[in-house]
């Protein structure tokens, strides 16, 4: 795995790659950065150059302006692979992710060659009841700039199963022990205000939605919603897994998306 920075419009942009082929883009989801992908990098690479990038706010990227929303991190990410000279690639979006993929195709249809949507939604605003999206951001913000250890433990039940093994939870924990309050808070206020219902039906390059049958963040029924509005996509459910389905059944997630790329 190879580490590398690039500047787009002056912010520090890192990811780290993997393997040579086909060009496969990852887009981690909150409180996380590109080792959210590490199984990925591991397992895809032995048919694609899977990069996997560190958002704006995340990892060792720079952070953004406060009043960012999901347009400018689209853009962001548009100039981030013509930095790095990716042309054409399939993009895969996981919750968070999964949003800024669909707003890049949105703002730019010709960048993604595919898409692998996992536990996405069209946005908070676009796939959430406003009481969810509520909730959800007022206890982002009464929580984020306390110790990591008073609150991040209570996202477990929320990203795993029950049966998921317990190493993954304290690798998950070793990651959200880097978060950063200013990133993350930009981040969640964008995906709290993101609506992409328009660009579902607009998209017609391949795509792919993958879920946990137990993700409990983004539920079956946004599965179903986005399946619906996204002409001719496919939508494969994991059973027995939840949210970050990537790394609780990493085998079953890379099958799948190997599977559709052939």
């Amino acid at each position: 795995m190879r580490l590398q920075d690039v500047d787009v419009g002056g912010l520090r942009i890192a990811s780290a790659r993997a393997g040579e082929g086909p060009p496969l883009v990852l887009l981690h989801g909150g409180w996380g950065d590109h080792r959210h992908w590490r199984r990925q990098l591991e397992g895809l690479s032995g048919d694609f150059t899977v990069v996997a990038w560190d958002a704006p706010g995340c990892g060792s990227s720079s952070d953004p302006p406060a009043d960012w929303l999901m347009p400018d991190y689209a853009d962001c990410l548009a100039g981030w692979l013509e930095a790095a000279g990716i042309e054409r690639p399939h993009v895969v979006g996981l919750s968070w992710g999964g949003a800024l993929a669909l707003e890049l195709y949105g703002r730019h249809p010709g960048v993604p060659a595919s898409l692998v949507l996992a536990g996405a939604y069209a946005g908070w605003a676009g796939s959430l009841p406003p009481e969810v999206v509520k909730e959800r951001l007022e206890r982002v913000e009464a929580e984020i700039d306390c110790p990591v250890e008073e609150w991040a433990p209570a996202y477990l039940p929320s990203f795993f199963t029950g049966a998921a093994p317990p190493e993954l939870a304290d690798e998950l924990l070793a990651v959200m022990q880097d978060v950063r309050p200013g990133g993350t808070r930009t981040m969640l206020r964008a995906m709290a205000e993101c609506d992409l219902r328009d660009v579902l039906p607009r998209i017609d390059v391949p795509t792919l939605l993958v879920y946990g049958e137990l993700d409990v963040r983004s539920p079956l029924p946004v599965a179903k919603a986005l399946h619906a509005s996204i002409p001719g996509s496919r939508l494969v459910v994991l059973p027995g897994v939840g949210h970050l389905a990537n790394v609780e059944r990493a085998d079953e997630f890379n099958a799948a998306v190997r599977d559709f790329l052939a």
